[in-house]
């Protein structure tokens, strides 16, 4: 008898004490920093007020606001208007502001004379994109 009651205060005993959690093991695996949304080329934000020459020399501006919206402004005081999206810095997405309008992605990087540069997709023409006070 003495025996089991032993036991059974051991057995208690044990139920009641909380186990030692073991420390959780670091990761080994290193996870690969995706870039972060709405940085452009440059490594500054997306959103501001930019000059754009375009290859044949022609020059508007755009802003590009916060709110995802853009809003272009020709040389001759014309405006145009869409939505934007930067998935990565080196891929400027844009969709007019018009019926049947379908988003363009554009490249963008930084050339080998520090130049910002803006390839359309479909005709590779390049632009060069300067940021600009708004």
């Amino acid at each position: 008898m003495k025996k089991i009651i032993v036991v059974a205060a051991v057995a208690a005993l044990a139920a009641c004490s909380q186990a030692e959690k073991a420390p959780e093991a670091e990761p080994t695996e290193e996870v690969a920093e995706a870039a972060p949304a709405n940085i452009a080329a440059d490594g500054l934000p997306t959103v501001g007020m930019y000059k754009i020459t375009n290859a044949d020399g022609t020059t508007f501006t755009s802003d590009v606001r916060a709110d995802g919206t853009w809003v272009d402004t020709a040389a001759d005081g014309t405006q145009t208007t869409g939505r934007w999206e930067q998935p990565s810095p080196d891929r400027y997405c844009s969709t007019p502001d018009e019926e049947g309008a379908v988003q363009k992605c554009y490249e963008e990087y930084i050339d080998e004379n520090g130049v910002y540069i803006s390839k359309d997709p479909e005709t590779g023409e390049t632009s060069k994109v300067e940021r600009v006070e708004s």
